[in-house]
């Protein structure tokens, strides 16, 4: 009992160490929930599973809902204070945000396979945990007397928009889950990760590469979370072939970043070139959403079908977060700012899932190529992440 004491202690002694952890638990089940999903619809290896909802509405809300806030919370928690010279997040409100986070998580797979009506409490359950999550963050936000607030600003508002849109996926209602699920890539994640880029990339590059000279512009900070909602409203209101004159100019300020930020250089030193790496996603897929747009008004046809969002999805946001989950839990835990070999390769190998996912969405394909090009990307997600957990979540429970 006291080694649990002890374990427990430790473990709830910082935000970041348990909402990390609850989001590498989920980087993997939810995962493990999709290939078995996709084994019966592509892989022809039993029959489709019927779940409660379809099941392309419950891979939507677990991967922009059920992964990547776990690694926001966490991250932010523990930055928040930091950027404004705020108050520590206290654990008295991270902890029950955490607890009901996680257990609306679990939950949710259970409503999945059995009742409706548990995943609508689970989800009620989710809500709560965000709320209190967004509680704390506001509280630090409001508090906090620091002249630059403008990315915590940016962070809090959208996380507060994403309350408003999970609420949308508890109604069940057709127009509103549509909503959240085009809402979340647009009006919560893209911001929050750009945001979040813009501040520390930068910081973390002046540090480890010389003679580095900082470039933080304000304008495409106010630029690229202003167009990215712009791009959400136009694809929900169906004018998707016009997306493009807001995709072009995010992505040549995307693609204009990473080189001021030094890609080349960064490459060198894993634990920065990561973050490099992943930040590079976001102008390709910007890039491939231009094409998209452009072919669309030309043509009339989506040629790239969700190619562009998954380099997004995958490449910019999935990277981002190893990335960055990686950097804090080391610095935190006061070992070295390294990544090592298996760290470094298994990242690596991660661009794979990316890639394979966007290569399958190509015209030309034919089913079995498409369906074995989605277990593929699936299996190698499946197994990055895997490592990943398997390697940092125990430093979640150590004592300092």
């Amino acid at each position: 009992m006291k080694n649990l004491h002890q374990s427990w202690q430790a473990f709830s002694s910082a935000p970041h160490r348990m909402f990390f952890f609850g989001g590498g638990v989920q980087s993997v089940l939810i995962i493990i929930w999709w290939l078995a999903d996709l084994a019966g619809r592509y892989g022809g290896l039993y029959a489709p599973i019927s779940w409660t909802i379809p099941p392309t509405d419950a891979h939507a809300f677990l991967m922009i809902y059920g992964l990547f806030p776990f690694f926001i919370f966490g991250f932010l928690m523990t930055t928040f204070p930091r950027w404004m010279n705020g108050e520590e997040v206290e654990r008295r409100a991270y902890v029950p945000a955490f607890l009901l986070l996680a257990s609306g998580s679990l939950l949710f797979y259970v409503g999945l396979i059995y009742s409706a009506a548990v995943l609508k409490m689970a989800l009620i359950l989710f809500l709560a945990g965000w709320g209190m999550g967004l509680y704390a963050l506001l509280r630090v936000y409001l508090r906090a007397k620091h002249p630059d607030k403008r990315h915590a600003a940016i962070t809090s508002v959208v996380l507060g928009f994403g309350w408003l849109l999970l609420a949308g996926f508890v109604s069940n209602e057709v127009h509103l889950v549509a909503i959240a699920k085009v809402g979340g890539i647009w009006l919560i994640l893209l911001p929050v990760f750009f945001a979040v880029s813009h501040r520390m990339i930068p910081f973390f590059s002046a540090n480890a590469i010389p003679q580095y000279k900082i470039v933080r512009p304000d304008w495409v900070l106010a630029l690229i979370p202003s167009f990215a909602l712009i791009h959400g409203i136009l694809e929900l209101t169906h004018l998707q072939a016009w997306t493009w004159l807001v995709d072009l100019p995010m992505a040549i300020s995307a693609i204009y970043l990473s080189r001021a930020w030094r890609l080349r250089a960064s490459l060198s030193i894993p634990i920065l070139g990561m973050l490099h790496i992943g930040f590079a996603w976001l102008g390709i897929a910007l890039l491939l959403y231009t094409i998209q747009s452009l072919a669309l008004l030309l043509t009339g046809q989506l040629i790239l079908a969700k190619a562009p969002l998954h380099a997004l999805t995958i490449g910019y946001f999935a990277s981002i977060l190893i990335a960055m989950a990686t950097r804090v839990t080391l610095g935190h835990s006061g070992r070295m700012l390294k990544a090592d070999r298996l760290t470094w390769g298994m990242f690596l190998a991660f661009q794979a899932v990316a890639a394979l996912r966007i290569i399958s969405e190509l015209p030309g394909l034919d089913f079995t190529a498409r369906s074995h090009l989605y277990l593929c990307a699936a299996a190698v997600w499946l197994a990055c992440f895997g490592i990943w957990t398997y390697k940092y979540a125990p430093i979640y429970w150590e004592n300092h």
